[in-house]
């Protein structure tokens, strides 16, 4: 289990990022972390990988705290930063100076996903477009067989159809032991994918629900009058009105995760009440 207990983090005296926030994640999910520009997404990814270390609070991966930096700790987790460095290597040459470092990567899964990315081995990573560079340290984290994968804006710099591969690739290798957590601004691209949502707001997690769990509570849909209707959340728009509402009669709607971000970071408190009651706490 991955454990965040009290976490208080600033850059700046007076500006907290977190303030005592706790979160607690099992493996078997693809998390996916949102939140607005400047709300402590990426380094709420760093504080998990052990980057960056909290004013007090602690980062526990199955109970080891990973501020300590433990080979045990290192060899088992993978972060991809929004802003990579990629060295003037081949994909192949990095792979030769850096897999060692991971007990359970894979040298043929490595060069299969490159393949599904469309990422030539023998190119030097350092004269790729940034998207190739994005594919090829994806399909190096994928094939480390880390427990604890970290994404921060895997999807920037990807065309459409690299995105539809890179999807299925994610979907393709969780299993029970693994932890996946995404963040990301591109919302349409990982609604389909991800499984257990995150919101970042106002210094602390917001919302923690599955997609499972939310889709019990909310019906999502576009309405030409909502008059009557228990309205939790909803957007005009030209061709009626996009809302939440309260699902009392177990339908299932497709989820519209833009506009449930939407909802919690504008401060729709009959939304964010009911759903902490009874979030994701398995």
């Amino acid at each position: 289990m991955i454990q965040i207990k009290d976490l208080d983090f600033a850059y700046k005296k007076g500006k907290p990022i977190f303030d005592k926030l706790n979160l607690s994640l099992n493996p078997g999910h693809i998390y996916g972390l949102l939140g607005k520009n400047g709300s402590g997404k990426s380094t709420l990814l760093k504080s998990i990988a052990g980057l960056v270390f909290p004013l007090s609070g602690k980062c526990l991966i199955n109970g080891i705290d990973v501020a300590k930096r433990t080979v045990a700790t290192l060899e088992d987790l993978f972060f991809i930063a929004e802003d990579i460095y990629v060295p003037t290597l081949t994909s192949g040459q990095f792979l030769k100076s850096t897999a060692g470092f991971y007990p359970k990567f894979s040298i043929t899964d490595f060069y299969a996903y490159l393949k599904t990315l469309d990422v030539d081995p023998e190119q030097q990573m350092s004269s790729m477009s940034y998207g190739q560079q994005k594919k090829a340290m994806i399909a190096f984290g994928l094939a480390t067989n880390a427990s604890v994968l970290i994404m921060d804006e895997p999807t920037n710099g990807l065309d459409i159809p690299s995105k539809v591969q890179f999807r299925k690739l994610i979907a393709s290798v969780l299993n029970e032991e693994r932890y996946i957590i995404i963040s990301t601004h591109q919302v349409r691209d990982l609604e389909s994918l991800i499984d257990t949502i995150l919101i970042l707001d106002d210094h602390k997690i917001a919302v923690e629900n599955t997609v499972d769990e939310l889709m019990e509570k909310l019906l999502f849909g576009l309405f030409e009058d909502t008059r009557g209707m228990k309205v939790l959340y909803e957007e005009e728009t030209m061709r009626g009105k996009h809302a939440i509402l309260q699902n009392t009669t177990g339908k299932y709607s497709k989820m519209d995760l833009e506009l449930l971000f939407n909802a919690v970071t504008t401060g729709s408190n009959l939304l964010t009440e009911m759903l902490e009651k009874g979030g994701n706490r398995e």
